[in-house]
């Protein structure tokens, strides 16, 4: 155990967030998404898990180390649900309150249509599979930086 470090983030969550750069993505899934294979493109290489926390656990326990990018648009994205892009499930409104939370103001996520987050997902940095079990519990984080 670490000192103000929360519980929840395990020794390769840890590294792979210090290691990232800004402007790197993170992906952050459910149990039903491809992340085995889809961590396998990505440069880490390797799967990360958070297992038995929901998305929403999960990102409150990243986003107590992880700055957000601030210089774009799409520092953070949610799964659009496949032919209703605009319906937000509870899973991602849950994940947008943890974020307004972090962010202290409100910065709503970009939607990302399914197979495009598929596709932005194999390029990022890493994947963490989450506990959640809701449909569309998947985000991808962009890394932002910390000032001097």
């Amino acid at each position: 155990m670490l000192k103000g470090i929360d519980n929840r983030l395990n020794a390769d969550v840890l590294y792979a967030l210090r290691a990232m750069g800004h402007g790197d993505t993170l992906v952050i899934s459910d149990t039903n998404f491809p992340a085995d294979s889809v961590a396998r493109e990505t440069v880490l290489g390797d799967l990360m898990r958070m297992d038995n926390l929901t998305a929403a656990q999960a990102l409150e326990a990243i986003l107590s180390v992880l700055p957000l990018d601030t210089f774009v648009e799409d520092f953070a994205g949610r799964m659009e649900v496949v032919g209703a892009p605009g319906e937000i499930p509870p899973v991602q409104a849950e994940v947008q309150a943890v974020i307004d939370a972090a962010e202290g103001r409100s910065r709503p996520m970009v939607g990302i249509e399914r197979f495009d987050f598929y596709d932005r997902a194999r390029q990022a940095y890493g994947v963490i599979q989450t506990g959640e079990r809701r449909f569309y519990g998947c985000f991808i984080l962009r890394k932002g930086v910390i000032a001097p």
